[in-house]
């Protein structure tokens, strides 16, 4: 009996030497996404898509592919860079529809408040799938995209090190397009020198960025102050007084479904501002002139027009010509030469 229990043991040992062992799970490299220390502390990175090394590469690369369009990669088929253009920071100069194309893709790892000129979008996730199925965007059945992907000699291997997976998913196009997004920092621009103490601001810029600071000045800084000026948005949305009457079906009030978001829109950054034009949601103004000659002069009143508009009753924050030309000066100090011309972010 007991040599027949000895017997079975050793067989028992036997197999358990012949299972195979799993190795660790796989983990691809963690991403450093710095920052200034003036920059917010809470950002929107999801806990199931953290950013790493080999999904912010793949993402990249995914972005300047027109094979996104789920078609052959034949000339004229969009890809994300289609539209989103690195020397106009990563925004488009025209309108699509009834909106100007998009707000820049800068600095969204620090927008809490969703996307789009309305935030109808939550995530960065879901804004891949929004513009690649968009029909005035991308235009694109994931499904195919998929498919198009799969078949290439390089993608499979590349979502392998970045998820650890070669069998594409479209979540994980979402996902590695949306790290590449998080990644693109703007923050080297004269007036991020001017905070660190590296760069004096001119006699002009200086008394812009007093303008812009004060309400009795230009009055900007309570919607383009968010982050302690890092940000310049707070991520919210105004009725900033452009109309009067409101038949748009996609401003705020299409999500809130609040009467009194009638007119309002999303608040862009100012950052790299005198290369992103046109300006506002329809793009109606293009010229950083024209902009601040509408905040002077040019604001309308109605019951909808936020509370932060001051000065509306005067029609608008009335400058003079010099004023308007230091404010001028001081927001072409939010231009990021840096970010505009970074290898990193341009087509691999």
């Amino acid at each position: 009996m007991k040599k027949t229990v000895f017997i079975l043991f050793l067989i028992l040992l036997g197999m358990a030497g012949c299972i195979p062992e799993h190795g660790p799970t796989y983990q691809a490299t963690p991403y450093d996404l710095s920052q200034p220390s003036y920059f917010p502390t809470k950002n929107n990175i999801p806990a199931d898509n953290p950013m790493t090394e080999e999904g912010v590469a793949l993402g990249r690369k995914l972005f300047y592919d027109s094979r996104l369009s789920g078609r052959d990669g034949t000339d004229g088929i969009r890809s994300c860079s289609s539209c989103h253009h690195q020397e106009n920071s990563f925004e488009y100069g025209a309108p699509t529809n009834t909106h100007h194309a998009m707000l820049p893709l800068i600095n969204l790892a620090w927008n809490r408040t969703g996307l789009g000129w309305n935030g109808s979008v939550a995530t960065l996730e879901d804004m891949v799938l929004a513009a690649v199925t968009s029909p005035v965007e991308i235009n694109a059945d994931t499904n195919q995209v998929v498919k198009y992907l799969q078949k290439t000699d390089d993608y499979p291997e590349l979502f392998e090190k970045a998820f650890g997976n070669r069998e594409i998913t479209f979540v994980n196009v979402e996902k590695a397009i949306a790290q590449f997004v998080r990644s693109l920092v703007s923050a080297d621009s004269k007036f991020d020198r001017y905070l660190l103490g590296e760069e004096d601001l001119t006699e002009d810029e200086m008394a812009g960025y007093e303008l812009f600071c004060t309400e009795e000045g230009a009055d900007c800084f309570h919607c383009h102050g968010g982050g302690g000026l890092a940000l310049m948005t707070t991520n919210l949305f105004y009725n900033n007084g452009l109309d009067d009457e409101f038949n748009d079906p996609e401003d705020r009030a299409a999500v809130t479904g609040s009467h009194w978001d009638r007119g309002a829109y999303k608040a862009p950054t100012l950052r790299n501002i005198a290369v992103s034009a046109p300006y506002m949601h329809d793009g109606r103004f293009t010229t950083l002139d024209e902009v601040i000659n509408f905040y002077s002069e040019g604001v309308k009143d109605s019951e909808n027009i936020n509370p932060l508009m001051h000065h509306v009753m005067d029609g608008g924050v009335q400058l003079t010509d010099l004023e308007k030309a230091q404010l001028k000066a001081f927001l072409n100090t939010l231009t990021d030469e840096t970010f505009l011309n970074n290898p990193e972010y341009s087509r691999p």
